[in-house]
């Protein structure tokens, strides 16, 4: 798996989720809107690695989790969400509670709709600010 590949799946994930959001199913809506900014970030981390180099043996290891805040420090972004604007700090907050054990949860219409704007919000949401850096 590349980076582009990571980059179209952020896109499909978020396009699922819309759609499990339409159709008032809310517990895939909420785990598939977390799932796409796993994928956005994981491409933001996969740009950081250069070609031939061969990765710290670290990295790779903690790379391999759903940890949206472990992953989004292994990818260099922590600073750059502390300078980010405020809309986009609040959607953060509401996105970093995500992780992949949703997939057992319930959640309310208004979980799901909430992590579904925090990501796909034009102006402010997460996914778009990740695509600045993947």
């Amino acid at each position: 798996m590349n980076r582009d590949d990571l980059q179209e799946l952020a896109r499909i994930r978020l396009n699922e989720a819309k759609l499990l959001l339409d159709g008032s199913a809310y517990d895939g809506a909420y785990y598939l809107a977390g799932y796409a900014v796993e994928c956005a970030i994981k491409s933001c981390l996969a740009r950081k690695t250069r070609q031939y180099d061969f990765p710290d043996r670290e990295t790779v290891v903690k790379s391999y989790t759903h940890n949206l805040e472990q992953l989004l420090d292994l990818a260099g972004l922590r600073q750059r969400l502390a300078d980010a604007p405020p809309g986009l700090k609040r959607n953060w907050n509401i996105v970093q509670d995500w992780n992949e054990a949703a997939r057992y949860e319930r959640k309310s219409p208004k979980d799901a709709q909430d992590l579904y704007g925090a990501v796909a919000d034009r102006d402010h949401g997460v996914l778009a600010w990740l695509q600045r850096y993947w």
